[in-house]
């Protein structure tokens, strides 16, 4: 048997745009209510009207630990277990070492690394309960650093190393924990990207986020005799 998504409770951060906002729609087409957390009001209830009627759309800044607490209570305050946790949101600086800013690097480690490390510890108490499933969205820059995307590469691995870990904390209380690491997928952050590159942006030559989250979906409802600790994706089509 599958594991059973429909009825239940998620939360995905990052989701007002490209992939979280994918997630977000699947996990919703699939029967759950899906908490949407992201900084920007007008993109998140956007993506929110897309989802529908399972969305609970939720502003707020992840790095700020005030905005964090008071979205845990939020999602405690409905009285249902949280079943699914996903980590979609992210920051990306480009630049060479020499060239790449300290007040960047810190950003990204504020944003990548602390943010969802704190976020999951919060939720944990809540996903023992229900023997739930956490989902890191990671990238292919956290398996190799490539020049120019040091800083970013660095996030990456190190949110890598906290989900191995975590990992082995909690498959006892039969917790799941997933990474997925994409290549370039067509999103506005990777048109900026390509901007910052000056590199034409042709999304259809890129994933779509509706892959990644037919992914992620699979993987959540993979019977609970296994657990998909790692995926790495890439596009079809090379650049």
């Amino acid at each position: 048997m599958t594991s059973e998504l429909r009825g239940g409770v998620a939360l995905v951060a990052g989701a007002s745009q490209g992939i979280g906002a994918a997630i977000s729609l699947a996990l919703a087409d699939a029967g759950m209510t899906v908490w949407m957390v992201a900084r920007t009001a007008a993109a998140l209830e956007r993506a929110a009207a897309r989802v529908g009627p399972g969305a609970r759309p939720f502003v707020a800044d992840l790095t700020d630990p005030v905005a964090r607490a008071a979205l845990v209570d939020a999602v405690a305050a409905e009285r249902r277990a949280l079943d699914v946790l996903v980590h979609s949101a992210g920051i990306t600086h480009l630049g060479r070492i020499d060239e790449a800013s300290e007040d960047e690097f810190r950003e990204q480690v504020e944003g990548n690394v602390l943010a969802p490390y704190a976020l999951t510890r919060s939720c944990l108490a809540q996903l023992r309960k229900s023997q739930g499933q956490i989902v890191f969205i990671n990238s292919s820059a956290g398996k190799t650093a490539n020049p120019g995307v040091g800083q970013y590469s660095a996030t990456q691995h190190a949110a890598r190393a906290i989900a191995d870990s975590l990992r082995a904390e909690v498959n006892a209380d039969g917790v799941r924990v997933t990474v997925i690491h994409p290549g370039r997928t067509a999103s506005p952050r990777q048109a900026t990207i390509h901007a910052i590159e000056n590199r034409p942006y042709a999304p259809e030559r890129l994933m779509q986020p509706s892959d990644v989250a037919a992914v992620v979906l699979a993987a959540l409802r993979l019977p609970r005799t296994a657990e998909v600790t790692e995926i790495s994706l890439r596009p079809m089509l090379k650049s």
